[in-house]
C-alpha cells in the first residue's frame, strides 16, 4: 500500500486520482483550498488538508504536515493548478504572476520541501502534472503552455538530479478532459483579443467554448493510467494522457525534426572552424 500526497482533490483528475488510490486501499492526503471532497474513503485512508497554492509557507507547511501524518508518504502528486487563456498582448502582469505562481513555484517548493524525505526514505515518486499545451502549445494558451513548460522542463532535469537517490519523477501531459477544467473554477481569460487576433486566438477560444462536456478524455481512465506508471518498476518520464494529446505531440515532435534538418547546415556553421592539421 502506499501514501500519496496530491493537491487540488477537490475536482478534476485530481479527484479521480484520490478516489482510485483510496479504492485500492491506499492512503491519500489530499489538499483542497475549501471545503470537503466528494470522496468515500471505504478501503483507503483520506487526510483532507487546507492549502492556497498561491501562499508559499503553507505550501511547505502542508508537506511537513503530510510527512508528520503519515510517517512515509510514497507519491507525491503537483495536480492542482489552473489555465489562463487569451492573446499574450492583452494579459495583465498580476494574472501572469498567479498563474506562475500556482502552476510553477508552488509545485516547486511542494517539491524542495519533500525531497529531505524523500531522501532519507531512499525512495519515492514525484508526479507533476503538466498538460499537452506545455509540449505543443497553440494560440490563445501561450502564458498556460509556458507554464507547464517550465514544470515539464524542471521535471526532467530533476529526474536526472534524484535517480541515483532512488527517487522517480514522471511529467503527466493530459490531452482535454471531461472534467471542469474549461469552466470558470479552473480557467481564467485575459482581455478580448479584438479583430486583430481572430483567425488565431479567436478560432481557438470558439474552440474552446464548444468543447466543454464533450473533451475525449475519461478522468477516471486516467486516474488508473497514473496508478499503473506509480506502480510500474520502469515508470516513464513523460507520459502523455489521450489520443490527442499523442497526436498533437507527434505532430509537434515530426515539424520540430524536420526544422531541425533544414537548418543543419546552417547550425552546424556556428562552430569554430576545425583546426587544420599541421
Amino acid at each position: 500500500m502506499k501514501t500519496w500526497f496530491i493537491t487540488g482533490i477537490s475536482r478534476g483528475l485530481g479527484l479521480a486520482l484520490a478516489k482510485a488510490a483510496l479504492a485500492d486501499g491506499d492512503t491519500v492526503i489530499g489538499t483542497v483550498r475549501s471545503g470537503a471532497p466528494d470522496l468515500s474513503a471505504k478501503a483507503g485512508t483520506l487526510h483532507v488538508l487546507a492549502l492556497d497554492l498561491a501562499d508559499g509557507a503553507a505550501a511547505e507547511a502542508a508537506v511537513e504536515r503530510a510527512f508528520a501524518l503519515a510517517g512515509r508518504v510514497d507519491v507525491i502528486v503537483n495536480n492542482a493548478g489552473y489555465g489562463l487563456l487569451g492573446a499574450v498582448e492583452k494579459a495583465d502582469d498580476a494574472d501572469v504572476a498567479r498563474l506562475f505562481d500556482v502552476d510553477v513555484f508552488s509545485p516547486f517548493r511542494i517539491i524542495r520541501a519533500a525531497l529531505p524525505h524523500l531522501r532519507a526514505q531512499g525512495a519515492g515518486h514525484i508526479v507533476n502534472i503538466t498538460s499537452i499545451a506545455g509540449r505543443a502549445p497553440g494560440p490563445g494558451s501561450s502564458l498556460y503552455g509556458a507554464a507547464k513548460h517550465a514544470l515539464e522542463g524542471l521535471s526532467v532535469g530533476l529526474a536526472q538530479e534524484v535517480a541515483p537517490l532512488g527517487i522517480k519523477v514522471t511529467a503527466v501531459a493530459p490531452g482535454a478532459f471531461r472534467t471542469d477544467f474549461l469552466s470558470t473554477h479552473s480557467i481564467r481569460k485575459s482581455e478580448a483579443e479584438g479583430a486583430a487576433y481572430a483567425a488565431s486566438v479567436g478560432r481557438s477560444a470558439a474552440a474552446f467554448d464548444t468543447m466543454a462536456g464533450k473533451q475525449l478524455g475519461d478522468p477516471d481512465r486516467a486516474a488508473q493510467a497514473i496508478l499503473a506508471a506509480v506502480r510500474s518498476d520502469n515508470p516513464p518520464l513523460h507520459l502523455l494522457l489521450g489520443s490527442d494529446a499523442l497526436l498533437r505531440a507527434q505532430t509537434k515532435l515530426d515539424a520540430l525534426i524536420e526544422e531541425m534538418n533544414r537548418w543543419e547546415e546552417v547550425t552546424r556553421s556556428t562552430d569554430f572552424p576545425a583546426a587544420e592539421p599541421a
